[in-house]
């Protein structure tokens, strides 16, 4: 089992519910999310050099119109700092989570070194300046917390999704503990989000990108599913020097996985 990445127990058999049959008027529709999805993608590798001076706000437009653009409908409620050194973590269900979270706050990712050779994707992670960790090479993990530190340090904001590995949504992993201390270094607050999907008003796995399941067969799913709402939570932060070391920190920042979101104040994204 690698430092950075837990099996999760979650599979597409077990946990992810069978699409239902898509019905051939479905498919022109889906096909134009997945060309929507595909040009604001390519719009935003397009725009990377250009990223310090792109105004945060239209960064979480942009996230906020790529979920949108897949035919998923947007509730946000809570709001992170809109400046300084923060670690946002947040539990991790799909590939929609990335987008989500960058809507919350834009951030750099830490992510898997594989990330780097996904297409299209990959080089719009590489160009916007994700962290990569190598999975593989425990040896590697202080120098990834000195990397991760000193990028909170100089007042960016660092994403991380530290269960590391994707669950259904039904249960939820650990939060690991590594990635903590990097904010206890840094002397940087934590801020904790909580995302979940529903489909019809009931909680649903169909975005999830679990086990062998294939990034194409979760994408599949998203667009093809009618009523899809994902639901992101920003809960209050947790501040530096509020926990006496990194396991308490990642208790703290960890929400209880009974835990439903009150909808109040909530900003929805038609």
């Amino acid at each position: 089992m690698s430092a950075w990445l837990p099996t999760a127990p979650c599979t597409p058999h077990a946990c992810v519910e069978a699409a239902a049959a898509v019905r051939a008027r479905a498919v022109p529709r889906a096909v134009l999310r997945l060309g929507a999805v595909l040009l604001l993608l390519l719009a935003g590798i397009a725009l990377t050099p250009f990223g310090s001076r792109i105004p945060p706000s239209l960064i979480r437009r942009w996230c906020r119109w790529i979920v949108r653009a897949a035919g998923v409908r947007v509730r946000i409620t809570g709001a992170a700092p809109p400046t300084g050194g923060l670690l946002l973590v947040a539990n991790h269900i799909s590939w929609l989570d990335i987008p989500l979270l960058a809507a919350v706050r834009p951030a750099r990712m830490l992510a898997k070194t594989e990330v780097r050779h996904w297409p299209v994707a990959g080089a719009l992670a590489a160009r916007g300046g994700t962290l990569f960790i190598d999975r593989d090479r425990l040896r590697a993990l202080p120098d990834t917390v000195a990397r991760i530190a000193g990028a909170l340090r100089e007042g960016a904001a660092v994403a991380a999704f530290p269960e590391g590995s994707t669950w259904c949504g039904r249960a939820q992993g650990t939060f690991r503990r590594a990635v903590f201390q990097a904010a206890l270094d840094a002397g940087v607050p934590v801020q904790p989000v909580r995302i979940g999907y529903r489909l019809s008003g009931a909680a649903t796995a169909v975005p999830a990108y679990v086990g062998e399941d294939t990034l194409l067969a979760s994408l599949w799913r998203v667009v093809t599913a009618r009523g899809l709402v994902a639901e992101v939570e920003v809960r209050d932060p947790v501040p530096p020097g509020g926990s006496p070391d990194r396991r308490a920190l990642a208790h703290a920042a960890q929400p209880p996985e009974t835990t439903a979101p009150a909808w109040t104040h909530t900003v929805l994204v038609a």
